[in-house]
């Protein structure tokens, strides 16, 4: 479970991290080698699932989801200074609970 996490918060900020440096390209106007390394950052965000230990596609990337929702949450507030509220906290709580379901509960 510790591996899972570890590789849910790795995907996360190669995601996130990737995302935003093509953004602040394109948005921004920052420089053509924002673009490139985060299209690179975002290769290795693509490889980082593969190596979850579950064995379904559809499940691991319905929990990469909910586990970016929070973390794109604490991106903002952390990078850009924009404060989550109460009702952004209950949503990402909603989606951690969500993904919780998504992977452990026992099946068949």
């Amino acid at each position: 479970m510790l591996k899972a996490i570890v590789l849910f918060i790795l995907a996360g900020l190669a995601e996130i991290g990737g995302g935003y440096l093509v953004w602040l390209w394109l948005r921004e106007g920052k420089p053509l080698w924002y673009g490139f390394i985060g299209g690179l950052i975002l290769i290795v965000y693509g490889v980082i699932p593969t190596l979850q230990q579950f064995p379904n596609f559809g499940r691991v990337y319905a929990a990469y989801g909910g586990v970016f929702i929070l973390m794109s949450l604490l991106w903002g507030w952390g990078v850009d200074n924009k404060v989550p509220d109460i009702y952004d906290w209950i949503g990402a709580l909603v989606c951690l609970v969500g993904i919780s379901i998504i992977l452990w509960v026992p099946r068949n």
